[in-house]
């Protein structure tokens, strides 16, 4: 596809398959998806979304609270085979596999919310094993939404939230189809179980799309309530029941003595209001794109 070409002009917005040259952009939110086919020429960004960029993973940005720093990527929307076949080794009855859509692209935490982070938030810091770099743990799903709710109101430009059930096995696969995101079978070498305690994020190599530690270390809070069956009746943007006693969990975690518990499509469930030194979280946010909202 041809690019049409902009020169110099200050600029509110970013258009795909467009040659921006000496360009000054002022940019509050960013839609992903208006980045494919662009390029950009001696132009400079500011604003909320100036601290992003391009690398082998895809599109990045990252934003800093209280001198404390937190990546983000975009996930590409895209249609993909939840759950897990029948023949996968430590399935449970509860990953009935069937195809979801996501329609609408999102950008996703690359790691857990560090105690850093949380600290740096909630003036607090709950977590059983300490470590600015370690994921903050012990945190109820209740915990996480006051988080995100805090960090949304002291920074305007965000609109974070917990990702759906669907959004995290999503991009935890990262366009694969094997139990794991690196294939069929997992080592401790390639992810924190059948461990001691939680460690560092970013201590073990990323999936595809640039995410560390889906598999393992905590167990992370997902927005939906648990259902014991999917409805493979809802094939886009599937958001889970509307009521429950349980919230969905997803990743495993460093506990578990078997990697079962750590595969792409394993379900986890808790109250709402439990903590537990294996439970942490990542969060999202959704597309700025008014037309794509959620």
């Amino acid at each position: 596809m041809s690019k049409r070409i902009v020169k110099s002009k200050s600029l509110k917005e970013v258009q795909a398959n467009t040659k921006y040259m000496g360009c000054t952009f002022y940019l509050d939110c960013v839609d992903g998806e208006d980045f494919t086919g662009t390029e950009f020429d001696n132009c400079s960004f500011r604003g909320w979304f100036r601290d992003w960029g391009r690398d082998e993973y895809g599109l990045w940005m990252a934003f800093t609270y209280k001198n404390v720093r937190q990546l983000m990527r975009w996930i590409r929307p895209g249609t993909f085979m939840m759950g897990s076949p029948e023949t996968e080794e430590g399935r449970n009855e509860d990953e009935m596999q069937h195809q979801v859509t996501i329609s609408k692209g999102f950008w996703l935490a690359e790691t857990t919310c560090t105690q850093e982070l949380w600290e740096a938030v909630m003036e607090n810091n709950p977590s059983e094993f300490k470590g600015d770099k370690n994921p903050v743990e012990n945190v109820s799903w209740d915990d996480c939404s006051a988080f995100i709710e805090k960090l949304n109101e002291e920074v305007l430009e965000l609109e974070l939230h917990l990702p759906t059930e669907a959004q995290w096995e999503y991009a935890c696969r990262a366009g694969t189809t094997t139990a794991f995101s690196f294939g069929e079978s997992i080592t401790t070498n390639q992810v924190n179980y059948d461990g001691e305690t939680t460690v560092e994020v970013k201590s073990f190599g990323c999936n595809n799309w640039g995410l560390y530690e889906m598999h393992g270390n905590v167990w992370e809070w997902c927005s939906d309530w648990h259902e014991d069956e999917y409805d493979i009746s809802i094939t886009a943007d599937p958001t889970g029941a509307i009521s429950g006693s349980f919230r969905v969990l997803r990743g495993g975690s460093w506990w578990y003595d078997s990697s079962g518990f750590v595969r792409s499509a394993s379900r986890g469930r808790s109250g709402p209001d439990d903590r537990d030194d294996v439970i942490g979280f990542r969060f999202c946010l959704r597309s700025q794109n008014k037309a794509a909202e959620l």
